[in-house]
Parts: C-alpha cells; structure tokens; sequence
C-alpha cells in the first residue's frame, strides 16, 4: 500500500494533463461574483468559442440548444444550494452541429477557492445517440406487437368476408400468414449473379398476398414494376417500408374498406427508382397532425440511411399517395 501511494505522489501536472485529454475530458472554473468562466483548450474546441477573449456564462448560454437553455440555466443557478456532486447534460449548437454536452462539478459551494467553483464538460453525443436508437428501437418494438394485433384484426375480418365456412376461413388465413414468412425465404443465391437476393416484384406481391382478397396481381391490390434485383441487406429494409404502408392502409386507409384498391407501379430505369404507392376506394384521408409515430420514423430513418432515397406524401382525399424515390445502388446492395 505504502509503494502504491508513493508511485500515485509521482503523478505530476503532464501526467495528469495526458489523462484529461485521453478521456476527452475539458475543464472550466467559473467566478460566481463577474460570471467568468476560465476554460482550457478542450472546452474552447467543444464550444467554438475563441480563447482570445473572456468568456461568461452568458456568452456559452448562446451556444446551448434553444430547448435546454432555460433548464440549464436554472440547473448552474441552483447547483449552488445543493449539496455533493451534480451532473446535467443538454445540447450545444456549434454552426450546423449540434452536440449533446455533461456539465459535472460540485454544489453547494464546496471545493470554492477564490470565489471559483471547478467541473468537467464532457461531449456524450456518441452516448446519447446510442440511447436515443435503443429508445426508438424499444418504441418501435412495442409499436409492432400492437400491429401485429392490428394485422390478425384486419386479417381476419378480410378473410371472414370471403370465407365460406370456419374451416375455410381457417385454412385462408393461415396461407395469408404463412404468406408472410416467405418474404424471408424470398432471399436467395439468384442465377447468374454472385449475391443474394429477391426480384423486385416476387418481394412486393409476396409482403402484400396477406391483405389481398383475391391475390397479387388479380385483386384489389396491383403491383407493377420493372424486373430487378433488391439485395440480400434491402430486402429487410424494403420489407419493413412495405409492412408498415400495408399496416397503416389496412387500419386506416384504402385496405380498410372492402371497396379500396392498392396500386404499386414503377416504370423505366432511372435512377433513383421511383415506387408510387397508391391506395383508392378507402375512407377520406386526413393529414395526420404532429411529427408521426414510431412507425413514420422508421420509414423515414430507413429510405434515407439505408436506401439513400427520400419518402413523400400526397394526402389526397380520396386516397393517399406515397412516392418511395430509392438509390438503385443502394437497392441492390
């Protein structure tokens, strides 16, 4: 123990300065009489503020987000009165990026020297990104086992109204069910091509068999598209788009409705290929209000991150229009 402390006494200020700057760590003192706030080189980067001139609180006030300002604000004003250590995190805008930032230090005026208090800002955007995806992630899960309920709901009357008897009814819908566990087995190695993957339209007539009364290509729903390969990793992708379109028009729109059709139509070869979802026949469409749910995220997460491609919406009374414009690359990939 006597030889431990004596190597911890040999730590000096440049082995204490390389772990700072190794655990990203910047560091602030503040005058709580003139709100100067002294910051190293670390935090002047993490803010983009310039170390040739004094910086207040106010001045780093500035750069936090419009949305946290106020609790930030309040938080310094009031760490004064509380006691032991305390830690708050809240976004920084810095130009066109915006950072997600822990302020820690002490409350309660301890460890004051000079009328100064000392603390750390750290940059936990990585942190903070990643807890965002596992929100949304754990949202979007709750969010299918409720479409799940929704699509055996709206399975089941679809079938019930072209059913015979219970067993045939029984045998229907099992086909629509297993119907849907052949999207997976769809990927495979294809002819004359060195990877895997699915055509274009086997994938999008085998998703949307379960809510079609007669079948792809014969019934209410229509599917024409040119011949292409979509890849083994946008199979899932298209797949996920696919199911949450067919989820939302057999709840709400066109699917809902014994007398609603579904066209899906894409010609030629330009690139981006243009994917026209288009449903009729259902009840008046109204512009849902808000920023959409887990389901509208996701789409919009998935066309642009990993089809490189952008979703937009014509909510025409008599039946919405979804325009999927997607990377033929990407779509491939």
């Amino acid at each position: 123990m006597a030889k431990d402390h004596e190597q911890l006494m040999q730590w000096n200020e440049e082995h204490l300065r390389s772990a700072i700057e190794g655990a990203g760590v910047a560091l602030w003192s503040w005058n709580v009489d003139s709100d100067e706030l002294t910051l190293d080189l670390k935090a002047h980067e993490m803010w983009g503020v310039s170390e040739t001139r004094k910086v207040t609180f106010e001045d780093l006030s500035l750069h936090i987000h419009p949305s946290d300002r106020d609790r930030v604000r309040a938080a310094f004003s009031a760490s004064r009165a509380l006691a032991g250590s305390y830690e708050i995190d809240f976004r920084i805008v810095i130009g066109d990026e915006i950072r997600w930032v822990s302020a820690r230090g002490k409350g309660e005026d301890e460890g004051m020297v000079g009328r100064s208090l000392f603390g750390l800002f750290l940059d936990v955007t990585g942190r903070k990104q990643a807890e965002e995806s596992n929100e949304l992630l754990a949202g979007e899960m709750s969010h299918r086992v409720k479409n799940l309920l929704a699509i055996a709901s709206g399975l089941t009357s679809i079938t019930s109204r072209s059913s015979a008897s219970t067993e045939d009814m029984a045998q229907q819908l099992t086909h629509r069910l297993i119907a849907l566990g052949r999207a997976h087995d769809l990927v495979r190695p294809l002819p004359g091509h060195s990877k895997r993957g699915a055509l274009l339209g086997d994938l999008l007539s085998v998703l949307l068999a379960p809510y079609d009364d007669l079948g792809a290509f014969s019934g209410r729903i229509r599917v024409s598209v040119p011949r292409m390969i979509v890849g083994e990793a946008s199979s899932t992708t298209l797949a996920l788009i696919i199911h949450e379109l067919a989820t939302n028009a057999l709840k709400y729109g066109a699917l809902s409705s014994e007398t609603g059709t579904l066209d899906i139509s894409a010609t030629g070869h330009d690139d981006p290929l243009i994917l026209v979802w288009t449903e009729r026949g259902g009840p008046p469409v109204e512009r849902p209000s808000g920023q959409g749910g887990y389901g509208s995220k996701l789409i919009n997460r998935a066309i642009s991150a990993q089809l490189n491609g952008s979703i937009t919406c014509d909510w025409a009374q008599e039946g919405v229009v979804v325009t999927l414009a997607i990377s033929r690359n990407n779509l491939e990939a």
